[in-house]
């Protein structure tokens, strides 16, 4: 609904057609519709039923990202435009199914990374490009934070949810709160864990900053320390991605969360020969070179997640494309998959981003695209 509230926003939407596997819960989301616009959508549970909705024209896709895939290629498949959330995929194949998809339909997508409508990122990006930092040497992107967990003891699922669906082209796993509704994030099979769901949109923002592509090649290290056995995914991270530009390290700890200096525990340092700059999403600081240098503070304001929509609507309009496109959303999400990948086979990681390969390494390779469960099959095709 967090999607759906920036669209009302925005303004100049109706709201046609839900779709949720919960029968609660989507009885829920539509009975809050029907208070802010003032009418009551129609109600699907299957989204193959949804997409032939009268009058629907454009989607949002905010399911975990094991069911993006699918969703959207089938919605553009049907001539409708996208607001898809990130992560764009679960495996790379699947992001270069997707790609090819919306390039084949001409259709509209946006994906999720509201960090693009910040005014503090743009602005670092045009303060380095100008030439005020120097030579940038390094890059490093933090998100720590204390995890909120709930109950990971296996569990019956709610009568009101269909996990087979929910699972859907995914590993069946047995159903617990921590693993279901709004704590997928940290499931292994699902979210992929908390660089690949959140961090996702420092590396995003690092990426663009930088005006980097793709990285040469990865490695990670980490693990469960703290909270082994209520989580699937590395509590603790620490990624090292060799750009072309320079190096950028992602570190991420999900316990022990109260830092010395708390104002940085989410956001990226660039480190130049004249400086250092740091910037998160509504400020950047300046620190230039020098023992008694003094700091410059801005602070500039913006509600990332509504302009981000409110620019999608309008290039539904408009007819034009959007500015994050599934093509660039693919670079980004591909680039936290692969540190996934060095993560699990501990192995460094060298991509070939021309070709999208994993190079000397099958184990590795194997690991870009996953094998969907029966019905379901794997939009790729090589």
């Amino acid at each position: 609904m967090v999607d759906v509230k920036a669209a009302f926003k925005a303004g100049g939407v109706e709201v046609v057609a839900l779709c949720d596997i919960d029968s609660e819960n989507l009885a829920k989301s539509a009975a809050e519709v029907e208070q802010l616009q003032g009418s009551k959508p129609k109600t699907y549970k299957l989204y193959e039923d949804m997409l032939g909705a009268p009058g629907l024209e454009a989607v949002i896709i905010a399911t975990p990202p094991h069911w993006h895939a699918l969703q959207l290629i089938a919605a553009v498949g049907r001539g409708l435009d996208v607001y898809c959330e990130k992560p764009l995929f679960y495996d790379v194949r699947e992001g270069r199914a997707m790609v090819d998809a919306v390039a084949k339909s001409g259709r509209i997508v946006q994906v999720g990374f509201q960090r693009r409508k910040s005014a503090a990122f743009p602005a670092v990006r045009q303060f380095i490009n100008d030439g005020h930092l120097g030579r940038v040497v390094q890059a490093e992107a933090q998100i720590h934070f204390t995890a909120g967990l709930a109950n990971p003891a296996t569990l019956p699922p709610p009568t009101s949810l269909d996990w087979e669906l929910w699972c859907g082209p995914g590993p069946k796993i047995p159903y617990s709160a921590q693993v279901g509704h709004r704590n997928w994030r940290l499931e292994k099979t699902s979210g992929q864990g908390h660089l690949f769901d959140w961090g996702i949109h420092l590396i995003d923002a690092t990426r663009t900053i930088l005006g980097e592509t793709a990285p040469k090649w990865i490695t990670a290290t980490g693990g469960l320390y703290q909270l082994k056995g209520r989580i699937t995914t590395p509590d603790t991270l620490t990624v090292h991605f060799e750009f072309e530009r320079c190096p950028v390290t992602w570190r991420h700890r999900l316990w022990g969360a109260e830092e010395f200096t708390p104002e940085t525990n989410n956001g990226i340092f660039f480190y130049g020969e004249k400086g250092t700059v740091f910037v998160a999403d509504q400020k950047w600081i300046f620190t230039p070179k020098g023992k008694s240098a003094e700091r410059v503070v801005h602070e500039p304001k913006a509600d990332m997640g509504t302009l981000h929509m409110a620019e999608f609507l309008d290039c539904v309009r408009q007819r034009k494309p959007a500015s994050c496109t599934v093509a660039d959303a693919h670079l980004s999400t591909t680039t936290v998959k692969l540190a996934m990948i060095a993560y699990e086979t501990g192995a460094r990681i060298h991509w070939n981003a021309a070709t999208e390969q994993i190079t000397g390494q099958p184990e590795a390779a194997a690991l870009l695209q996953r094998a969907y469960r029966a019905p379901w099959q794997h939009p790729y095709r090589a």
